[in-house]
């Protein structure tokens, strides 16, 4: 089971988190999620738990519950929307300077 952990201090790394979540079930992976240019957090991760009576003990145990001065948020992961990519698909500027005065400067 995949669960979200939200409104983590921005020092604390996976292998707190591992050490937090193991405490209510096997974890598979974690996944602190870091700025791309940066390396920084972004006060969230990830931890995929082994099943999801797992998941759900952690949820219960940890959800609230104050790490590194902060009351983190667990629940259960949704599954990330596609994004689309690409200029939006506007089309063609329209009202530049070439069409106000038709096509003439």
């Amino acid at each position: 089971m995949k669960l979200y952990v939200g409104n983590i201090s921005y020092n604390t790394d996976e292998n707190m988190l591992s050490e937090l979540f193991s405490q209510s079930g096997q974890v598979k992976e974690v996944k602190v999620i870091t700025d791309r240019d940066t390396g920084r957090s972004k006060g969230f991760a990830f931890v995929e738990m082994e099943n999801k009576e797992a998941g759900e003990k952690a949820i219960n145990d940890l959800n609230g519950k104050e790490i590194d001065g902060r009351a983190i948020k667990v629940n259960e992961a949704r599954p990330q929307e596609k994004r689309s990519f690409g200029g939006g698909g506007m089309g063609p500027r329209r009202g530049g300077r070439g069409d106000r005065h038709g096509g003439r400067f």
